[in-house]
């Protein structure tokens, strides 16, 4: 899971709504792919202002994710272990840890 951010031209009267920290304007894409690189899940369209992580918090996936509302596998024994696994989905340091979803260990 990641989010890429797409230059455009502000619209009119925006103001810096749509201005990033990457000092341009941009609406941001966040995608979602599985483990055959097929896109499972899109968002796109919310203003550049807003980080990735703010973008997931208010995708309708995240809310359905937190509700048990998906499809997703129930947790299963991994090979060579005795515990259940839940199914994950992978962030960068920008998303926040929780159960299904793992970002990188931080770096302090």
């Amino acid at each position: 899971m990641d989010g890429k951010h797409s230059r455009i031209d502000p619209p009119l009267k925006s103001g810096s709504l749509y201005y990033n920290y990457k000092d341009i304007f941009s609406i941001v894409l966040l995608a979602l792919v599985d483990a055959q690189l097929r896109f499972i899940y899109i968002d796109v369209g919310t203003n550049g202002r807003i980080s990735d992580k703010g973008v997931w918090n208010k995708c309708t996936f995240k809310n359905l994710l937190d509700k048990n509302e998906l499809k997703i596998p129930q947790p299963t024994i991994l090979p060579g272990t005795d515990k259940d696994i839940p199914f994950i989905i992978v962030g960068d340091e920008g998303f926040t840890l929780s159960e299904n979803v793992l970002i990188p260990f931080p770096k302090e």
